[in-house]
């Protein structure tokens, strides 16, 4: 399992100006969630299997690099999955990037919804390429929002899901998904640990996923999902 986080902006910005004197909370919980890392805005800008608290490239990407809208993934590795770049997030592809916090198990219950030529190019092992896959599959149908609402309709039917919990990315479109089964919450993991919450100010939005220091910040709701249009400025929100 992961933590998530992911923001746009008026202007270009760090994570770290961003998110506050509070970004350091968030860091921390790579301590637990400690099997790879990675950072993207439509396109992948650095992934590794590595830890980001103790890697000195993520300090850098998140404090002193500034960027328009960005995506920063903490990965906790499901069970018979490696620990292994390919397998780290985010995965971008198309000028869409995208991360995932749950588990849909098993793996092959998403092939369906994935067409060949994307099969056929998969990178790593995880359920989490499979989703983004899915979705990419769907975009050929439909617009981003929609193709997300979709693909999420049809994995949630198949009844294999954990969480779909997840953040996109696109030049158009910021969207994250809340949907979730608590009654399936890793073991020794808080009650609120499929929680997202959000900040929506002058500076731009920012929405993470919880264990750290959040006061104030609305929840996004289960079996909802967040779409900012970046061009418009303007958050909706879509019931799944």
């Amino acid at each position: 399992m992961c933590r998530l986080m992911g923001f746009v902006a008026d202007s270009p910005t760090t994570f770290q100006e961003i998110v506050g004197p509070h970004f350091h909370e968030f860091v921390t919980l790579s301590n637990h969630h400690k099997d790879g890392w990675g950072c993207s805005t439509t396109q992948l800008i650095h992934k590794d299997k590595e830890p980001a608290a103790f890697d000195p490239e993520f300090k850098r990407l998140s404090r002193f690099e500034k960027y328009p809208g960005a995506l920063l993934h903490f990965r906790l590795a499901s069970s018979g999955l490696n620990v292994e770049r390919s397998n780290s997030h985010p995965f971008a592809r198309e000028g869409i990037s995208f991360i995932h916090n749950g588990s849909v198990k098993p793996v092959e219950a998403l092939e369906p919804f994935v067409d060949e030529d994307y099969l056929n190019s998969r990178e790593g092992k995880t359920d989490s390429e499979l989703y983004f896959l899915a979705l990419l599959t769907q975009y050929r149908k439909d617009d981003l929002p929609e193709a997300l609402l979709q693909t999420i309709r049809n994995i949630v039917k198949t009844g294999k899901h954990s969480s779909l919990n997840c953040m996109v990315l696109s030049n158009d479109y910021f969207i994250v998904a809340a949907e979730y089964d608590n009654s399936k919450i890793p073991a020794g993991e808080p009650d609120d640990y499929y929680k997202l919450s959000y900040r929506f100010d002058d500076e731009g939005l920012l929405i993470a996923s919880s264990g750290w220091d959040q006061e104030g910040w609305p929840e996004l709701p289960n079996h909802s999902i967040a779409v900012f249009n970046r061009h418009t400025q303007e958050l909706g929100f879509l019931q799944i």
